[in-house]
């Protein structure tokens, strides 16, 4: 079919399979001719001549968390439209890490790596390293590894610096962090944008006004009980994720109080009841974070070359009706 359409066998694979680098008129004539001849690329032999796997292996700390999900479909979109499979690695303790570490189980069974928001010792940037093969982070970033993500500390600024501005002082903050974090960044810089916007507009900084909710609904209705029955009432809160802003929610109807009437709310991501919920939330591109680590990992692949620069993708606060300035008086 190759000399019929008077290209080489490689053109004839990609334009099959949808891969980039293929003129659109020779698509078109190739699909012509395979149609013709009653022609169909089949999985194994497209394997075995290329050498590749036609896989994208896709490792994560948590596969049941709405982030976590959200990215992985963004990649599994991607893949699923240029004729690619995703195998997928959940890495929820630190025993299983170790045990992946050491076993590597992806050697010769990916053609490219995605790690979502883990962030990686020297030990195990080396065991990636040593596939050979293009390598993407979301949510973090080391040398060699192509990365996207988004600017935490801004958009967590932006989310105390709107409770700031309608007077509130007494603010709480609910964050991810905790021991089984797997010492991801996001909640430290989350934190560190909370203490700076209290210092930027003179509040002094109370630890006793700071609980940890460990990124869940539960973990967030915890953790607002807790602030409830401190020495100080809040008058605000910032949660590091909507999620855990959602168990805010519940903690603070079932102790008698409104929102926004007493306590104001601000969460993080755009969860999809965020709306429902009347949350203002900080929103983040997720799904999209997915899917444009997968198209740089293929292009990668298709193209070769060293990855790009880290891609910061924007965030924006939305403004809902969970938040408003302070009572008085």
């Amino acid at each position: 079919m190759a000399n019929r359409a008077g290209v080489s066998t490689a053109t004839v694979s990609r334009a099959l399979r949808g891969l980039p680098s293929v003129a659109e008129g020779t698509r078109l004539r190739i699909v012509r001719i395979a149609r013709e001849l009653d022609y169909t690329i089949t999985p194994s032999a497209s394997r075995l001549a290329s050498g590749r796997t036609h896989t994208i292996g896709v490792v994560a700390p948590y596969v049941n968390r709405w982030f976590f999900g959200q990215v992985i479909f963004g990649v599994e979109e991607v893949l699923r439209a240029r004729g690619f499979d995703l195998l997928l690695y959940n890495l929820a303790d630190a025993t299983s890490r170790d045990r992946f570490f050491d076993a590597m189980p992806l050697r010769r069974r990916v053609d490219a790596v995605a790690v979502l928001s883990m962030p990686l010792t020297e030990e195990q940037v080396a065991a990636l390293s040593g596939l050979d093969v293009p390598l993407g982070l979301v949510g973090t970033m080391a040398d060699g590894f192509a990365c996207v993500r988004i600017d935490d500390v801004a958009g967590a600024t932006g989310a105390v610096r709107h409770l700031t501005m309608l007077g509130h002082r007494d603010i709480a903050h609910i964050s991810g962090g905790g021991p089984v974090t797997h010492s991801f960044t996001t909640p430290r810089d989350r934190a560190r944008a909370y203490r700076d916007v209290l210092a930027e507009a003179g509040i002094g900084y109370r630890p006793e006004l700071e609980a940890v909710g460990d990124y869940t609904v539960a973990g967030g209705e915890r953790a607002m009980s807790a602030l409830l029955s401190g020495a100080t009432r809040p008058t605000a809160v910032f949660a590091q994720s909507d999620e855990m802003a959602f168990g805010a929610l519940r903690a603070i109807r079932h102790s008698g109080l409104r929102v926004p009437e007493d306590i104001s709310v601000v969460g993080f991501d755009n969860h999809e009841l965020a709306d429902v919920l009347e949350l203002t939330t900080v929103e983040q591109p997720v799904a999209e974070q997915g899917n444009l680590i997968a198209r740089i990992l293929l292009d990668l692949l298709e193209s070769g070359g060293d990855p790009p620069p880290t891609t910061v993708l924007p965030t924006r606060l939305v403004v809902r009706g969970s938040t408003r300035p302070v009572r008085t008086g």
